[in-house]
């Protein structure tokens, strides 16, 4: 039975904001190594140039304040975050903690400024990435300790907050890559556990009680409606392979899903395969970085080939995707990430093959 026999066809008026896909793509998941935002930009940059799609590096190397919970909670409006033994915790006033990741934000924007105009040819898109509403939540702490995700009101609190900050966040990158198309990634590595309620509490001897996901898809809706409102032309959900809620992450709104490739099952294969119908973006994992070497480009290939043909997808919707690594290069070396966006280049170029007959 074909993709098209089991799911209703898209309706005419689907993902109406997305430029139609011509070809496969390649990007980055964020995370990278090293101390220096200028030699990531050159290399990124260098690697992903058009067509493909560069992004602004998170360089969590640097300390407190550049990684990726520290740097969004930075973006919040009417909320501060410090640093404290457990974690980012919730404060009255901003501290240095909040100063210091405001600041590393600032120097990569107005790095990722002057490395772009430089450029003959600036690349025509360019991606940056944020934690979601709901890991955020489980990320950030309350004054007494405990999780933000415990108490509906911080929840919500920290959703409309960030909603709030995009605005100004996405308008400098913009102003840094004049004309450039605007991709934003929401990163929600913890929302099955979020989901599930097997998220611990600070003490660790329970769990915090499960977040409905009628609630999970409001918040992923207010912070894309404000992404979008602030310019962001495609905006996608990377999650885990584990137990994703796939289903309602794209009944939230979002413009496709980012997943690592190597653990799905057919069920969510199926899922995939569904929304790719319904006109989503599927942004696959399908260079696993977790060994050395790397693995071969046909390997990779086959891997995104095989279940599409399985499923009776056609050759020619190869281009709704984005090829990605299985997951951030922050633990690599400058050398080993920059191969790694040289190899999912090879893998977009022999999807694009396959696309093409």
């Amino acid at each position: 039975m074909t993709v098209r026999e089991r799911h209703e066809p898209a309706p005419a008026d689907a993902a109406p904001h997305l430029a139609p896909p011509a070809e496969v793509t390649a990007t980055g998941l964020g995370p990278w190594p090293g101390e220096d935002p200028l030699e990531a930009a050159r290399i990124i940059r260098g690697e992903l140039g058009s067509p493909h799609l560069p992004f602004l590096a998170e360089l969590p190397a640097r300390g407190v304040g550049s990684d990726a919970l520290g740097r969004t909670a930075s973006l919040l409006e009417e909320l501060a975050v410090d640093v404290q033994p457990y974690g980012w915790r919730l404060v009255d006033r901003p501290g240095k903690d909040f100063r210091r990741a405001a600041s590393a934000l600032a120097t990569d924007i107005n790095v990722l400024a002057d490395v772009a105009g430089t450029e003959d040819a600036s690349a025509r898109e360019i991606k940056v990435q944020l934690v979601g509403p709901l890991t955020l939540a489980a990320g950030l702490h309350l004054h007494n300790g405990e999780r933000a995700l415990i108490d509906y009101g911080a929840r919500r609190d920290l959703a409309a907050s960030l909603a709030a900050g995009v605005g100004s966040y996405l308008a400098r990158v913009s102003a840094a890559v004049p004309g450039a198309r605007l991709v934003v990634q929401l990163d929600e590595p913890d929302i099955a556990a979020v989901l599930a309620g097997t998220i611990h509490t600070s003490s660790g001897y329970r769990t915090l009680r499960a977040v409905a996901g009628s609630e999970a898809r409001e918040s992923w809706r207010l912070v894309m409606d404000a992404l979008r409102a602030a310019g962001a032309s495609e905006v996608v959900v990377s999650v885990p392979e584990v137990e994703a809620p796939f289903d309602q992450i794209l009944a939230a709104g979002a413009d496709g899903l980012a997943v690592p490739l190597k653990a799905l099952t057919s069920r969510q294969w199926e899922q995939l395969a569904g929304a790719v119908e319904s006109g989503k973006r599927l942004w696959a994992g399908a260079l696993d970085v977790a060994g050395s070497p790397l693995p071969k480009v046909a390997d990779c290939v086959e891997s995104v080939w095989r279940p599409w043909r399985q499923l009776g997808l056609p050759a020619s919707s190869l281009g709704t995707i984005r090829v990605t690594p299985s997951a951030g290069l922050a633990e690599h070396s400058p050398a080993q990430a920059t191969a790694v966006l040289g190899r999912l280049t090879q893998v977009a170029d022999g999807l694009n093959q396959l696309a093409l007959g």
